[in-house]
């Protein structure tokens, strides 16, 4: 969307256009919705559970085809990292891992798409002063909202999941009792504080660490992009602009998978430790 670029803002213009979200306001007040983070995160979990829907309707016994065998394939890695780390009873584990992980790495490779590819598409519908005006970032996990969505319902997963291992009087009593363990009443009391504090920065730091190093990497490869597409057209050229682009793209690959894995195989492990007993 060259054009955001020709009122005369630059570079700066350009990445602050492109850091600007589409924002849908809710009733009255600061309460507000990204519009553009929720639809499409919404649009590419309705894809992943109609894909594998269709491919596991459409299995056979005999020789798969490459769809099938592919859906096979991501489903026997995932089993087999909740099979390593989670010793229990997997009919939930497994599945909510797989959806965790092809959810996340499908908003994660939305980065991979051409960075003014929605603007010249708004550019073609509306012309160029509808373009310059029309915000639309489409990597949700470049969003702190969705990120942090996505680790507050791991939190409450991993506080159910205490509870059901150890029960509601239990959870409780390892609150107050667990890490330091006492074997005096008046020694139970002076380290309940300490114990309770530590163990409520423990659960608290499971959704930011989740939701921040998540984000952070997105955020930071979106970024990237943008700077490279921005000098494409104020500085290096279209050619040279092209070539770097790519070279980012393939390393960035990288990055949109193994963020995926990280925050999949961090959930199991969360929920794995809610079954442990101090």
């Amino acid at each position: 969307m060259s054009t955001e670029t020709s009122g005369g803002g630059g570079l700066t213009e350009y990445i602050t256009h492109h850091l600007t979200h589409n924002v849908v306001k809710v009733g009255e007040g600061f309460w507000s919705v990204n519009f553009d983070s929720v639809i499409v995160s919404a649009v590419l979990g309705l894809i992943f559970i109609v894909w594998f829907s269709l491919k596991a309707r459409k299995a056979t016994a005999g020789v798969p085809s490459k769809g099938q065998a592919f859906v096979e394939m991501v489903i026997e890695f995932v089993d087999g990292q909740v099979k390593d780390v989670f010793h229990g009873d997997r009919r939930f584990i497994a599945p909510l891992a797989l959806t965790i992980f092809m959810w996340v790495f499908l908003m994660n490779a939305m980065d991979l798409l051409p960075l003014d590819l929605i603007g010249s598409i708004a550019g073609l519908v509306g012309g160029p002063e509808f373009a310059h005006h029309f915000y639309f970032r489409a990597v949700p996990t470049a969003d702190v909202n969705t990120t942090f969505a996505m680790s507050i319902t791991v939190f409450f997963i991993i506080i159910f999941y205490s509870i059901k291992a150890k029960g509601a009087g239990g959870f409780t009593k390892e609150l107050f009792t667990a890490p330091f363990h006492a074997h005096g009443t008046g020694a139970k009391i002076i380290l309940a504080p300490a114990n309770f504090f530590l163990n409520l920065v423990e659960y608290l730091s499971k959704p930011v660490s989740l939701a921040m190093r998540l984000f952070g990497n997105m955020y930071a490869g979106e970024l990237v992009f943008m700077l490279i597409s921005g000098l494409m057209i104020t500085a290096i050229g279209f050619v040279p602009g092209v070539l770097i682009n790519a070279g980012w793209a393939i390393f960035h690959i990288l990055i949109i998978g193994l963020q995926a894995f990280i925050f999949m195989v961090l959930t199991v492990v969360y929920i794995s430790m809610a079954h442990e007993h101090h």
